[in-house]
């Protein structure tokens, strides 16, 4: 799963907005509702696995269980 699927998938009910920014020289940063919560510019590294979604666990609570799935 991607990261921007894994935020969506867990918090777009209660989001305004996520931006995921990449470009040139390897910026890469994370924003929630118009609030940084990663850079790579400002930590000098990739986010590890999950690192993103526990910044977003702790800024809007557990995830969601908003989705029905079929099966």
């Amino acid at each position: 799963m991607s990261l921007a699927g894994e935020l969506l998938g867990n918090w777009a009910p209660i989001m305004r907005s996520v931006d995921l920014k990449s470009a040139s020289k390897g910026r890469f940063e994370v924003s929630l509702d118009g609030v940084l919560l990663f850079s790579k510019l400002e930590s000098g590294r990739f986010p590890e696995a999950g690192e993103v979604a526990d910044l977003f666990e702790r800024k809007l609570g557990p995830a969601l269980k908003w989705r029905k799935h079929k099966g």
